[in-house]
């Protein structure tokens, strides 16, 4: 089987299926440059359109050597450009690093060249080290996550429809001003479940590599969750590690690259994605390794049979309304085969079995 014809899997499948989105790191994988992971990424997005995707988000990261999504804006602007109908956004905008109009500025020109085609993901992170926090600081004073709820609310102002009751001198973000751009909080902790939850927004929790409050933030989200109008209801987005190949085998040997790059992190290290390898005792510790599998336990890795399983699984435990896959790979090619697997293993909604 390969990429061309894996998508007719997806016919065996009863609808309708819990919608699956796509978040991209744009991985620069060892032995290539950032413009390959550039080609990839666009490529990648293409590909999960023709399949079905519901979203390509890409999130903002600074001062990576693997990764090739800092300047997030723009890599927006070029996926969507490249692309005819998914959604395209953020997963997300780290606001502490940026002035609210910037942003708004930003994804209000995108908003206007893609209409009702761009999503703006934000997180109260920095997304980087504390040296580069302080290099990408956006005032003298800077911003921080102590007034991320204020930040939030100020862009969601600039991309509101317009009001008549605002006086001519305010300032306006142009283009922006009536986009009404959705915005999606994201985060690994309580924090944002609860924030997302009395601010009215969706809200997507970053399970793919700190999954351990998942079950209780989701919880906080819906129970406390306060009617807005642009989202009636709560809508929780879950982030998963999708690794799928022909056979349980293969898949396993393909995600040794990404248990490498989370053994790098555990360690300090950074560097470009490794290629897979036989044998991951070799290269870690016990403590290592526990750590690793704690971070990456929200994966599913194997073949069509298994991948359908684990996905199926996450979502009755969850109750996600959406999953959005991660899959770094270091071959691109399988990579692209591993999402064409994960599409046609889209799980049925647990509400709806």
């Amino acid at each position: 089987m390969n990429a061309v014809t894996a998508p007719n899997l997806r016919a065996t499948l009863s609808p309708p299926t819990l919608p699956l989105s796509v978040l991209d790191l744009a991985p620069i994988a060892a032995g290539e440059t950032a413009a390959d992971a550039l080609h990839h990424s666009l490529d990648l997005a293409r590909h999960a359109e023709a399949l079905g995707y519901r979203r390509y988000w890409l999130a903002e990261h600074h001062n990576m050597d693997g990764l090739a999504c800092s300047a997030t804006a723009v890599l927006v602007g070029h996926i969507a450009g490249g692309t005819r109908t998914i959604r395209v956004g953020s997963g997300g905008v780290m606001l502490p690093n940026h002035a609210p109009l910037v942003i708004a500025e930003q994804f209000g020109t995108l908003a206007t060249l893609y209409p009702d085609r761009i999503d703006l993901g934000l997180g109260r992170a920095p997304g980087t080290d504390r040296a580069t926090a302080r290099a990408l600081r956006r005032t003298l004073q800077g911003g921080d996550e102590d007034s991320f709820p204020q930040d939030v609310l100020e862009l969601q102002g600039y991309l509101d429809a317009p009001d008549e009751h605002r006086p001519p001198e305010a300032v306006r973000a142009i283009p922006g001003i009536g986009t009404q751009v959705p915005i999606w909080l994201l985060g690994s902790s309580l924090y944002s479940a609860q924030l997302a939850a009395y601010l009215g927004m969706p809200f997507a929790f970053a399970s793919h590599f700190a999954p351990d409050q998942l079950m209780q933030a989701l919880q906080v989200y819906r129970d406390t969750y306060k009617h807005s109008d642009s989202h009636p209801r709560p809508h929780a987005m879950v982030a998963v590690n999708v690794v799928a190949a022909d056979d349980d085998a293969t898949a396993r040997f393909q995600f040794t690259s990404i248990q490498q790059r989370f053994l790098g992190m555990v360690r300090g290290r950074r560097g470009p994605l490794p290629p897979p390898v036989a044998d991951m005792d070799s290269l870690w510790s016990d403590p290592e390794r526990a750590q690793v599998e704690r971070m990456l336990a929200v994966s599913v890795v194997g073949g069509p049979a298994t991948v359908r399983a684990g996905l199926q699984a996450l979502a009755e435990r969850t109750g996600a309304d959406e999953l959005i896959v991660a899959g770094a790979m270091h071959d691109h090619v399988a990579r692209l085969h591993s999402y064409a697997i994960a599409a046609a293993c889209a799980p049925v909604a647990a509400s709806l079995r």
